[in-house]
């Protein structure tokens, strides 16, 4: 993280508890049901990464400032480009009006940053990651910090130890749920698996909208399936 835009220098935070979306305990709200089905947004996913990183990183009337500084910027455009990066899109026409972005690793997904300038786009974006997440294989989501909104959607904390337990399980093929004795033992002196890992699949969630929706055209790793698609999978899975 940076301390401003502006900021030429980048540090890095472990906060002693971390914060994690079980991808089975997403809360689907029968608010947000009806927004995901009525298709108030166009979600796409990859097609305008470093356009959805630059949103993020806008200042707004909650936030004059923000971490995300070039150096930043640029080495998250490089992780996409290599394919460790994603990116989830709102659009209403034209217009960029929410989503988020994150990183991968295997079958961990690291979400960095959302935004919403339109009501409830960044819980759209956020449903649509997860039913991604969960179609594709991934077995831990990643939020970093705990915020109101994002424990109203099934956020949880969790001690670091425990949460570089569940990580390393992931990382090693496991399912991150059995920590085994390593979090008994407070993780201490545990070391990360080695690459590669086995990793989670992007696009599954296409062809399961595909199968699912006959008049969507899966577009690769561009679109998102229909959001009654997206609410049968969260529901079939909470």
């Amino acid at each position: 993280m940076a301390d401003g835009a502006d900021d030429p220098s980048v540090h890095w935070v472990e906060p002693r508890l971390r914060a994690i979306l079980p991808l089975d305990g997403f809360r689907l709200s029968s608010s947000l049901r009806k927004t995901l089905v009525a298709d108030r947004f166009r979600v796409t996913t990859d097609t305008v990464f470093a356009d959805m990183v630059a949103l993020c990183a806008e200042p707004a009337d909650d936030r004059p400032t923000t971490w995300i500084n070039p150096l930043i910027k640029a080495s998250y455009d490089r992780l996409f480009q290599i394919g460790h990066a994603h990116s989830v899109e709102c659009w209403q026409g034209d217009e960029l009006v929410g989503g988020l972005y994150g990183v991968s690793l295997g079958r961990a997904f690291f979400g960095e940053s959302m935004v919403s300038r339109a009501r409830d786009a960044s819980k759209v974006a956020l449903a649509h990651l997860v039913a991604r997440l969960i179609a594709g294989g991934w077995k831990l989501l990643d939020c970093q910090f705990i915020t109101p909104h994002l424990a109203s959607l099934g956020a949880i904390e969790i001690r670091q130890a425990d949460y570089l337990a569940r990580l390393y399980s992931v990382l090693a093929g496991g399912d991150g749920a059995a920590l085994g004795a390593a979090v008994g033992a407070g993780a201490a002196g545990v070391s990360p698996p080695s690459p590669p890992f086995v990793a989670g699949d992007w696009g599954a969630l296409d062809a399961l909208g595909a199968a699912a929706a006959p008049d969507f055209v899966a577009a690769g790793a561009t679109g998102s399936p229909p959001g009654y698609v997206i609410a049968q999978l969260l529901t079939k899975t909470s």
